[in-house]
């Protein structure tokens, strides 16, 4: 049929996307353009296309690049800190640790800060493989070109990335410790399972209540983190497979609104925690997306 090539990579072209925008939302509007211009061929043109595959990549990638331009302005207005938006994904991803890291929350969070020809170059060669001249074709840049963008944005990433070198069972271990501590509302527990130099980011959108700025310290964020280990009635913290990793979500707090926890582990601790508290973000929570490459 027409549309197999389209449905046979719709879940590689959601992931481009996705990596490159940050949201699902957006990602699925991009893959949706994409679907519509590709019907629009019609089907000769999509007979004589030789590469589909190749061919629906620029094609989104393209638009993906549009998108990030557009959005610009409202990330420049946004209250507080943007974070990406999380997803619930199998557990199996973690199988592919390249690219389980590179849609975590907090490679997305670095890729926020290369420009969007940047991102679209790291994303498309460093995880996905693709060849210089297939990017520099859907850029409209010369190889050459394409590779000193690749080289620059390959020294932004690694100056910024966190070293999220750890199993799953360290994960898990760490995790389930954060989990018992708040559920317990052990504050001690907590300050133990955080590094001393802990960086919590939260993202409330100007909707929910959220700290506008970063928080440094074992002890600043225990104390942040104080009214959820006195969760009332029918709340709860459970542990969540967020963007390839494994997460936490804390739901039924007195404010009304979820909170979607993504961790970075080093050492045995938490060095980094994201709080996605935005509910414009936290709709794809109850369904597991497909991340594939």
């Amino acid at each position: 049929m027409s549309e197999e090539p389209f449905l046979a990579h719709r879940g590689l072209l959601f992931t481009i996307a996705y990596e490159m925008l940050g949201s699902a939302a957006d990602a699925e509007d991009v893959v949706q353009e994409t679907w519509l211009r590709w019907d629009a061929i019609g089907a000769d043109g999509r007979a004589n296309v030789r590469h589909p595959r190749a061919f629906l990549v620029r094609m989104v990638t393209r638009k993906t690049i549009d998108r990030l331009r557009a959005n610009a302005r409202r990330r420049e207005d946004y209250v507080g800190e943007w974070l990406p938006e999380p997803l619930l994904t199998t557990p199996d991803l973690a199988e592919d640790v390249e690219l389980a890291e590179s849609v975590s929350i907090a490679m997305l969070t670095v890729l926020e800060t290369l420009t969007p020809t940047e991102r679209a170059v790291f994303v498309l060669h460093e995880v996905f493989e693709t060849p210089y001249g297939e990017i520099a074709e859907t850029l409209g840049k010369t190889p050459a070109a394409v590779r000193q963008i690749a080289h620059r944005a390959r020294e932004h990433v690694a100056a910024r990335r966190p070293r999220m070198e750890v199993g799953r069972a360290e994960q898990k271990q760490v995790v389930e410790r954060f989990v018992a501590a708040v559920t317990e509302g052990d504050l001690q527990g907590l300050l133990d399972v955080l590094a001393p130099d802990v960086v919590l980011v939260a993202d409330g959108g100007g909707v929910a209540q959220a700290v506008i700025n970063p928080v440094i310290g074992a002890k600043k964020v225990a104390n942040l983190l104080k009214p959820f280990t006195r969760l009332a009635p029918g709340a709860g913290i459970l542990p969540v497979v967020l963007n390839g990793a494994l997460g936490a979500r804390i739901v039924g707090t007195a404010d009304g609104f979820d909170t979607a926890v993504s961790f970075v582990v080093e050492g045995g601790r938490i060095s980094r925690i994201y709080a996605v508290r935005n509910p414009a973000k936290l709709s794809k929570l109850d369904v597991e997306a497909t991340i594939t490459r």
